[in-house]
């Protein structure tokens, strides 16, 4: 699965500045199951080796959101970030 517009789309409508989402309504959300490799903390850094481009990191940054998953490995944080365009 390489298209994550649908979660784009449900973060840019989202007005909290910090929420969690669990792995399963991240699914429900793009329609599909997300790979394996969304079980690791890195996959989800939305910071991380930026000169790689990851479409789930992409869909967040678009939405203006940066991405972490969670201890407990099932969910993902997402912060909004600051409004600085100077990217």
């Amino acid at each position: 699965m390489n298209d994550y517009d649908a979660l784009r789309d449900y973060l840019m409508r989202h007005k909290q500045a910090e929420f969690v989402l669990t792995f399963e309504q991240i699914e429900e959300i793009i329609g599909a199951a997300l790979p394996r490799a969304a079980n690791r903390a890195s996959w989800w850094d939305s910071l991380r080796s930026p000169d790689i481009q990851m479409p789930q990191r992409e869909a967040c940054l678009a939405a203006g959101f940066k991405a972490v998953r969670m201890p407990d490995g099932q969910s993902v944080r997402f912060t909004k970030m600051k409004t600085d365009r100077r990217r």
